[in-house]
């Protein structure tokens, strides 16, 4: 080969290329049509076009997940451009970046903090990304993985269980859950004897207390009921329709220790089961002692808990259930404070309260109270110290007291808000995935 030729033969980069004769090429299709080929080499880069803007990664990089559709060449082969060669997807554009960096890091899921979870998990659904990736999402969004929900393996038993457990299976579960909140509105309604319309001005707490009004006041008996009471035959027909539908339950429910530590399940047997109690106690004890009235006023007591049944129906009150629980190691830390405290303002004050005359300071003990509502900042006034140097502990309790009770405070309301925002998102996801259902079986009508 002469200088000339191998010159003609050299690249812009200063390579040579070899010349071949023609005995010894061989012609090999790189990419038919449809994307598809089984000569295609594994790291081989493939062209992915997301609205307008190109994406390029290897073939072996989305052969990690073939259960999903980039990762899969049939699926994706419906999407492919041929006069362009290459992929292309009328989809969410920065989205699109996070799913593709999914197969570059073997799993990893980082949604941008610009695009909304409902749009990227619409997008998610769209390429079948497969279930351990969606549960990592849910993992990395703060999620509480969801539990699969068991349900009754016979068919009759699982149609009362979905009636009585979740509301918004059917028309006939909603109609289910507000005869039982009529039921629990009228039982609280009979139980704190006053009108059913003034229920619904006043909250139950303040109907628990116009009963202690002398006026309103339930006389004590001996324990025997008045069946031409309207009140007894209202909380009758109530605890019946609540025992009903806590053994109905019950009997479809498709673990039954499940259901036994449910913390709603337990409020439900805690609400019915002081009338049967009662029943039993006044037909067991017909004295006036003082023991059955204790026990009558304890059991009157504990039927109070009837109104965390609307919990079942009441999203707000679950949300602050759970904050409840998020929060419970700062709860905690905060009564370690306040028991610190407590002994150390308590022996000061103690102690600069001594050598006042007639003081209340008797002991540490009996400072235990004026410690309490110093730092709660109630200060009712029947415990002061008369000393300087019972005042001056006593305004540096105060202060320690705003200080300690607001340290958890931020935490608390980042737990209800982190928890009311999971709900509102998935309320939005909810309502897009019954839109989309909607949608899809007026299209499969029309089909």
């Amino acid at each position: 080969m002469s200088d000339l030729d191998s010159r003609d033969e050299r690249s812009n980069n200063g390579s040579v290329f070899p010349i071949i004769p023609e005995e010894e090429v061989v012609n090999v299709d790189i990419a038919p049509m449809n994307g598809i080929s089984s000569a295609t080499p594994e790291n081989s880069l493939i062209t992915i076009n997301v609205s307008g803007m190109k994406f390029q990664t290897f073939r072996s990089t989305l052969a990690r997940y073939p259960e999903t559709l980039l990762g899969n060449p049939a699926k994706r082969a419906q999407f492919w451009n041929g006069r362009d060669e290459e992929y292309f997807f009328d989809r969410h554009r920065p989205s699109f970046e996070s799913i593709l960096y999914i197969y570059q890091s073997h799993g990893v899921v980082k949604r941008p903090e610009s695009v909304p979870i409902d749009i990227f998990l619409k997008e998610m659904k769209f390429f079948e990304m497969t279930d351990d990736i969606l549960e990592a999402f849910w993992i990395s969004e703060g999620y509480e993985k969801p539990e699969e929900a068991k349900m009754p393996e016979n068919i009759h038993q699982r149609r009362l269980w979905e009636l009585m457990e979740y509301p918004d299976s059917s028309l006939s579960a909603r109609i289910m859950a507000f005869i039982s909140i009529i039921v629990i509105i009228a039982l609280v309604a009979s139980y704190f004897k006053i009108k059913v319309k003034s229920v619904f001005c006043c909250s139950s707490i303040v109907s628990f207390c116009l009963e202690t009004l002398p006026a309103l006041k339930p006389v004590e008996t001996d324990g025997a009921r008045d069946w031409s009471n309207p009140f007894f035959l209202v909380e009758l027909i109530c605890i019946i329709w609540f025992t009903i539908e806590l053994l109905l339950r019950f009997a479809s429910c498709p673990c039954k220790l499940t259901f036994m530590r449910s913390f709603l399940n337990i409020i439900d047997f805690i609400a019915i089961a002081p009338f049967f109690v009662n029943l039993l106690w006044s037909d067991a004890s017909k004295s006036n002692s003082s023991m059955s009235f204790a026990v009558l006023r304890v059991l009157r007591l504990v039927r109070v808990f009837r109104i965390f049944k609307l919990s079942r129906h009441s999203v707000g009150l679950q949300i602050l259930g759970k904050t409840f629980r998020a929060s419970i190691q700062e709860f905690c830390l905060l009564i370690f404070f306040l028991a610190i405290a407590l002994v150390l303002f308590s022996s000061g004050v103690y102690f600069a309260e001594q050598s006042e005359p007639d003081t209340k300071f008797t002991s540490i003990p009996a400072s235990f109270w004026f410690v309490l509502v110093t730092m709660t900042t109630v200060g009712y006034g029947d415990l002061t110290p008369t000393g300087v140097y019972g005042k001056l502990v006593g305004s540096v309790c105060a202060l320690i007291g705003v200080l300690t009770l607001a340290l958890p405070v931020p935490i608390i309301v980042a737990n209800f808000k982190h928890f009311y925002r999971q709900e509102t998102r998935l309320a939005t996801m909810r309502a897009n995935a019954d839109e989309e259902e909607e949608d899809h079986s007026e299209d499969s009508s029309h089909t």
